[in-house]
């Protein structure tokens, strides 16, 4: 499987930004991931095939959104509301498998990962 990310930009503070990331297969999992500038890579949110349980990191629920479209292969992150704290290369991953609960949320959860895609958030 291969993942190709897209949509990322600059954007105005308190502004909304749609990142897709589109995968060559149907892996169970996908998730996104970011990494600020001298700062390591962090997780966002993730979201899985069937059913579509959805989890995001705590200081991001309520302004991001994960979802997936029907046939499972393209995993959209909705951003709103962001900050200038937002500003990251974001990062696509994903993982054929289930990943056990206690590594959702970490780098090492995940196998295959997508070219990063840079979001800027400035005036």
């Amino acid at each position: 499987v291969q993942l190709q990310a897209f949509g990322g930009g600059l954007v105005q503070p308190g502004g909304s930004l749609r990142l897709s990331c589109v995968a060559s297969g149907r892996p169970y999992s996908m998730g996104w991931f970011r990494q600020a500038p001298g700062k390591e890579r962090e997780f966002v949110s993730a979201i899985t095939s069937s059913p579509r349980l959805t989890y995001y990191a705590d200081s991001l629920k309520g302004r991001f959104t994960i979802s997936r479209d029907s046939a499972s292969t393209t995993v959209y992150l909705q951003m709103n509301s962001l900050s200038p704290e937002d500003t990251a290369v974001y990062y696509c991953a994903a993982r054929n498998g289930r990943i056990i609960s206690s590594y959702m949320k970490r780098v090492e959860g995940y196998d295959i990962w997508g070219q990063g895609t840079q979001v800027t958030v400035s005036s």
